[in-house]
């Protein structure tokens, strides 16, 4: 099995956690789309109490690579998911981000 792969079982687990059905296309697009990040285990993880990380995440997931708005409803998303995350210790960054498109409705970005 491949790195790749060992990543994605992982995703999946944590979504089915969460009790979260689940585009397994669409989460795949958006861990490609992390690229050689969700190998290493600093940047693969999201720290949903730091306010700074938390920032990092609106800043260069939402309105960079999104192509988002700058708004509260941005910071509000941001907030939403790492609340419904927080039963998960270690919060990887492909699922924070597969919740964030789909709770914002981008999922065409990955189309």
């Amino acid at each position: 099995m491949s790195k790749f792969d060992e990543a994605m079982d992982k995703y999946r687990n944590t979504l089915s956690e969460l009790g979260t059905t689940y585009d397994d296309a669409l989460l795949t697009k958006v861990a490609k789309g992390l690229g050689p990040s969700i190998y290493n285990v600093d940047s693969s993880l999201v720290s949903a109490t730091d306010q700074t990380e938390l920032g990092r995440v609106k800043n260069n997931f939402l309105i960079k690579k999104l192509g988002l708005a700058d708004s509260a409803d941005l910071d509000k998303a941001v907030k939403e998911v790492a609340d419904a995350m927080k039963s998960i210790r270690q919060k990887p960054r492909a699922v924070f981000y597969y919740l964030l498109t789909v709770k914002l409705g981008q999922q065409s970005h990955y189309a």
